[in-house]
C-alpha cells in the first residue's frame, strides 16, 4: 500500500519554515471531534492542512514550528498530543503519546495536549511573526488571542510577543495547490477505486432498485479498498438528477429514467471526484442521448483546455459555448449565441461552474484569482471538469419530452507539461461504451 513517509512530511515543514523566515512561529491545530448525535461521534478525520504537515491522524493535537534568528539554523517542530492512557485506549483505540510523537512522527519535542496553554507562552516570546490559520475554529481563535495577551503581559521581563499575526493559510494553501508526483499517484489510486465503483454501479443498476441500494454498491467498492467517501454521495434518479446537491438517495430508480451519480472516495486523505450519468435500463432514449452528447462534447473540449498557461476559467468558457450551441441546435433555447452567453441566460439549464481544485479536500484549497485576474494553470494543479445540463421537471418553457432530465459528467484532470492528464479515465463515458458495458453486465 502506497503511503506518504515521514520524509515527505518533513520536506513540507522545511518549505514552510523557509517561507516563514526567521524569528517566527506557526501554530496549527487539527480538527475537533464532531458529534453525530447525543454521545456518538463521527469517525475522526484529521484536518487536511494539519495532516499535510505532520502525518498525525489523532484528534486533540497541535503542531508548533519555531524558526530561529537565522533561517540557516533550522527550526524546531513540536507536537502537542494526547498522552498514553491504558483505560482510554481500551475503549477508543491506541494512541501515539508523547514518546510516539517523537519516535514515530519525528517531532523534536512533544508535550501532553493538556500542557498547551502553559507551554505555548514561552514559545511565543521573542518571535516577530505568528503564522496562524485565522478563522478556522472560533474556540481556538479565542485561545490564541489569550496567549498573545498573556505573552504581551510578560514584557516587563524583557521579552516580547509577535507583533505581526499572519494568515498561515496563505502559505499552506499555495503549497497544497501544487501537487507532487507522489500526491498525484495517491490521487490516481483514489481515482482508480472510484472508477471501479462507478463501473460496478453501471453493471448492477436495474429498474425498481432504490437509490440507496445503488449507493451501497459504491460504498462496497470504497470499503473493500480501505477508503471512505470523499463527500456525501449523490445518487439521483430521474428528476432527482436535476438537484445539484441531492443526497437523500431514497427514491426508486425507474425504467426509462437516467441516474446521475456524483460519488468518489479518498485514499490516504487524497480525494477523487467523479460524476457519471447513465440509463437505469441500459439504453438512452433519443432525448437523453441528444442532451448527453452535448454535455460530453463540452466536457471533452473543456478537459483539453486544462493546459499550462491557460486561464483557470478557460475550460468553463469552452464548455458554456458548446452547451449553449447544443441547446440552440435542439430547440431548447432560442436566440443569439453570443447574447445568451453575455447575459448568462443559459443558467436556466447550466447554473454552476465547470470545476474546482481537488486534493486533500474535495473542494480543495488555493486561490482562483491573483491580482484580480483568473490565475493560469501550472504544472501539478488538479481540477475537476464537470459540465452539465438540467431541465427542471416543471419548466414549462421547454417541450415536455426534455423535462426532468439531469446530466453531469465529471473527471479529475492534472495540468502537466505534456497536456491534461485525466486521472479518472478508467470509467466509460461515451453513449456507446456505457450501453455496451451495461448490456454485457445484463447478459452475464
Amino acid at each position: 500500500m502506497m503511503k506518504l513517509t515521514q520524509a515527505d512530511f518533513q520536506e513540507r515543514r522545511d518549505r514552510l519554515a523557509e517561507e516563514m523566515g526567521p524569528h517566527s512561529i506557526a501554530i496549527i491545530a487539527t480538527s475537533p471531534v464532531a458529534m453525530r448525535n447525543r454521545d456518538a461521534d463521527y469517525k475522526f478525520r484529521a484536518d487536511s492542512s494539519f495532516f499535510y504537515l505532520t502525518g498525525f491522524a489523532e484528534p486533540e493535537a497541535v503542531a508548533v514550528i519555531e524558526t530561529f534568528e537565522s533561517i540557516d539554523e533550522g527550526y524546531t517542530y513540536s507536537l502537542f498530543c494526547r498522552e498514553r492512557d491504558r483505560e482510554m485506549e481500551i475503549w477508543h483505540g491506541y494512541r501515539a503519546g508523547v514518546d510516539g510523537a517523537v519516535d514515530d512522527y519525528e517531532a523534536d519535542e512533544a508535550y501532553a495536549i493538556d500542557l498547551l496553554d502553559e507551554e505555548i507562552i514561552e514559545k511565543l516570546f521573542d518571535k516577530q511573526k505568528l503564522f496562524y490559520r485565522i478563522g478556522q475554529q472560533a474556540d481556538f481563535d479565542a485561545r490564541v488571542a489569550k496567549w498573545l495577551t498573556q505573552a504581551n503581559g510578560e514584557s516587563r521581563k524583557g521579552t516580547s510577543a509577535p507583533a505581526h499575526v499572519i494568515q498561515l493559510d496563505r502559505i499552506l494553501d499555495e503549497m497544497r495547490l501544487h501537487k507532487s508526483e507522489k500526491e498525484i499517484k495517491l490521487m490516481q489510486l483514489a481515482s482508480n477505486i472510484s472508477a471501479e465503483a462507478h463501473t460496478r454501479a453501471m453493471q448492477t443498476v436495474k429498474p425498481g432498485m432504490m437509490e440507496y441500494a445503488l449507493e451501497a454498491e459504491l460504498n462496497y467498492v470504497f470499503g473493500k479498498n480501505g477508503c471512505l467517501p470523499s463527500y456525501n454521495s449523490i445518487v439521483g434518479g430521474g428528476k432527482n438528477g436535476c438537484i445539484l446537491h441531492y443526497v437523500e438517495n431514497d427514491q426508486e430508480l425507474k425504467d426509462g429514467d437516467l441516474v446521475l451519480i456524483d460519488a468518489a472516495c479518498e485514499y490516504q486523505l487524497y480525494a477523487s471526484d467523479i460524476t457519471r450519468t447513465f440509463p437505469v435500463n441500459g439504453k438512452f432514449s433519443p432525448e437523453q442521448r441528444a442532451l448527453y452528447n452535448v454535455v460530453l462534447d463540452s466536457q471533452i473540449a473543456a478537459i483539453d483546455a486544462v493546459r499550462i498557461g491557460n486561464s483557470y476559467k478557460e475550460p468553463h468558457n469552452v464548455a458554456v459555448r458548446i452547451l449553449v450551441q447544443g441547446l440552440l441546435d435542439l430547440g431548447i433555447m432560442q436566440g443569439d449565441l453570443e447574447e445568451i452567453i453575455e447575459k448568462e441566460t443559459f443558467r436556466q439549464f447550466y447554473m454552476h461552474g465547470t470545476g474546482h481544485w481537488l486534493g486533500m479536500d474535495v473542494h480543495d484549497v488555493g486561490s482562483y484569482k491573483q491580482d484580480g485576474e483568473w490565475r493560469a494553470y501550472e504544472d501539478g494543479m488538479v481540477v475537476t471538469v464537470e459540465p452539465g445540463l438540467y431541465i427542471a421537471p416543471d419548466d414549462e418553457t421547454v417541450d415536455a419530452k426534455w423535462r426532468g432530465i439531469g446530466i453531469r459528467i465529471e473527471d479529475d484532470v492534472v495540468a502537466t507539461e505534456n497536456g491534461p492528464l485525466v486521472l479518472t479515465k478508467n470509467v466509460v463515458k461515451t453513449v456507446a461504451d456505457i450501453e455496451a458495458l451495461m448490456a454485457k453486465a445484463k447478459v452475464a
